[in-house]
């Protein structure tokens, strides 16, 4: 908790997940896979354009219909056919409700979503939180790589390890979880980079161990540790 109230402190509560409904949620959740945020937006806004930002104009949608809209977010046959899969199985399952699919048990729920081809723990995850508002961390590469560099954690843990990790550690609340996440991903997006991270600006500088002991020398510099 001293981590997440250091990062609201520095960029205040982060408003994710940017979205005006639950389906806008879910389909940006699944476009945004491997793919930069803009690139899932632009592809958002296109299918906004054209009356299919909702799962029952989805669900009466060809896939190539999708696809060729949502072409700026990469694999887009693949996403189409993603979409397409979790928009039958609400159809099919739940007529199309999705009150009625995020009334179940969450574990359960979990399973049934990871069970869809092509959505993996981050996207599921991020479904069952932002959208679902269940209480269920999301763990994603920023969130493996700044823990890692704190010396909290070790970044070859599996997606498992680094979500029990965080869920032992903070009391149970779906706002908790929604602005924690996001923090973290403000945080390595803006200064907490992958190469060249920005530590002199960095909230967390003096909890940080990379920053003293793990960088190369020109990381060090740029903390101003040497």
């Amino acid at each position: 908790m001293e981590i997440y109230y250091k990062l609201l402190a520095a960029f205040g509560h982060r408003h994710w997940w940017p979205a005006h409904t639950r389906e806008e949620v879910i389909i940006g959740a699944i476009l945004t896979q491997n793919v930069a945020w803009k690139n899932a937006k632009t592809a958002i806004d296109n299918l906004r354009q054209h009356n299919l930002l909702t799962v029952k104009a989805i669900h009466g949608a060809s896939n190539s219909e999708i696809a060729t809209l949502i072409k700026p977010t990469r694999f887009y046959n693949r996403k189409a056919q993603k979409l397409k899969d979790f928009i039958d199985l609400l159809f099919y399952k739940y007529n199309g409700n999705l009150d009625a699919l995020f009334s179940q048990d969450t574990n359960e729920l979990r399973r049934e979503l990871l069970n869809i081809n092509g959505l993996g723990e981050e996207t599921v995850d991020s479904i069952l939180l932002y959208a679902g508002e269940k209480a269920v961390f999301v763990i994603d590469a920023y969130t493996k790589r700044i823990f890692s560099r704190l010396g909290l954690t070790d970044e070859k843990w599996s997606y498992h390890a680094y979500q029990q990790f965080f869920m032992e550690r903070l009391v149970k609340d779906v706002k908790l979880y929604n602005d924690y996440h996001a923090q973290i991903v403000h945080l390595g997006h803006v200064y907490c980079k992958k190469h060249e991270p920005e530590c002199t600006a960095c909230s967390l500088n003096n909890l940080c161990r990379s920053c003293v002991s793990n960088l190369p020398l020109k990381y060090l510099k740029k903390c101003g540790t040497i």
